[in-house]
């Protein structure tokens, strides 16, 4: 189970808070050391923060104090959240350098976002340098296939896949790409270019092959691969741009989080708790378990306000990232696309004469033969 935000937080600073009376600044030791050999002990009915009775701090360093509160509280909150905001950082890039999420697996990454234990991340391959390149990869594999295969004929015809490439590299970067018209008109494209490669005695005016091309669902000419494509594409390109959007948005909220706006009241219980034992010469007293908690819980409140939607983002993302790594699986969809389209070709190929004749004979007065 999910630990809320505010709860996450004060286990993490009062861990730290403890140490505190271990690691003080030694600054403050010597202030501290130094009230207690030149001042006399005396009433505190000086002090603003610190319990009224016999103490050895005067109002100047109890200000001085209570600024060091402040201090080391905004630290440590910065501090606590440090790994949290750069894993955001680092995650939204390389979803764009790393080859796979196992470096950086789930638990790990959800362990900062909730300071808690949880199910791993799926090991996908789906990290935005490394998705860039895939689609590179993916390019240049087709572009030698063809070139190898086609020679000539492929590279007149090229611009045809190098624009399928940069629509879907577009839209993955945030372009407004509507993913199924862009691969509707890419086997319209295609089927056009074909088609008159294939009937290369004929001279096609362009109402002739734009008509083709509206014939596309019906004729079928490349099988049953476009239709199978497009599912594979479209539901793998949505929930990977989706995820790396989510990290986005995860790296905005926790860079927010982490600048606390420390209110008076809570600079006081912080001073109170800290330091204010050294003032009555103390210094090895340290603060139960419950009082640290409470005094957290009133300087972390608004964060605890995060908690619920927190938990509903922590829950979608890994909602995203576990569909990535089974039939959403965006390596799985891109490594063979250059396969899958030759194949396609090659059913046009082999179809090629019953393709044509199913062509409305209403169109034949527009073919003109040479």
């Amino acid at each position: 189970p999910f630990i809320d935000m505010e709860l996450a937080y004060v286990h993490i600073l009062c861990n730290f808070t403890m140490l505190r009376f271990n690691h003080i600044s030694q600054s403050m030791k010597i202030v501290i050391q130094r009230s207690q050999t030149h001042l006399r002990i005396k009433e505190s009915e000086h002090l603003r923060v610190c319990p009224q009775g016999y103490t050895c701090c005067t109002s100047e360093m109890e200000d001085k104090l209570h600024q060091q509160s402040k201090l080391e509280f905004e630290n440590l909150v910065k501090n606590s959240s440090h790994n949290m905001r750069t894993t955001f950082v680092s995650r939204h890039k390389k979803f764009d350098g790393i080859r796979t999420l196992d470096t950086v697996n789930i638990s790990t990454l959800t362990q900062l976002f909730v300071f808690s234990t949880l199910p791993p991340f799926p090991k996908s391959s789906i990290h935005l340098e490394f998705f860039l390149e895939l689609l590179d990869n993916s390019e240049k594999s087709l572009n030698s296939m063809f070139t190898r295969t086609y020679g000539k004929l492929y590279m007149q015809n090229s611009e045809v896949f190098q624009d399928l490439f940069t629509e879907l590299k577009r839209y993955y970067t945030g372009g407004n790409v509507n993913l199924e018209e862009m691969l509707n008109d890419f086997w319209s494209r295609l089927l056009e270019r074909m088609f008159q490669l294939l009937n290369s005695q004929y001279h096609f005016t362009d109402d002739y092959l734009e008509c083709v091309s509206k014939y596309t669902d019906q004729l079928k000419p490349f099988g049953d691969v476009p239709r199978k494509l497009k599912a594979q594409v479209t539901r793998a390109f949505i929930a990977a741009r989706t995820f790396v959007q989510g990290l986005m948005v995860g790296r905005e909220v926790a860079n927010r989080v982490a600048k606390v706006n420390v209110l008076p009241a809570c600079v006081r219980a912080l001073t109170k708790m800290l330091y204010c034992p050294y003032c009555r010469g103390m210094p090895g007293l340290k603060p139960c378990h419950n009082y640290c908690h409470n005094v957290m819980r009133g300087c972390l409140a608004n964060q605890a306000d995060l908690d619920a939607e927190w938990n509903l983002f922590i829950d979608a993302m890994l909602l995203v990232a576990d569909r990535l790594d089974g039939p959403f699986n965006i390596e799985a969809v891109i490594e063979p696309v250059d396969i899958k389209i030759s194949d396609a070709i090659m059913t046009m190929q082999d179809n090629s004469m019953q393709v044509s004749a199913k062509v409305p004979s209403s169109q034949s007065a527009m073919v003109v033969m040479l």
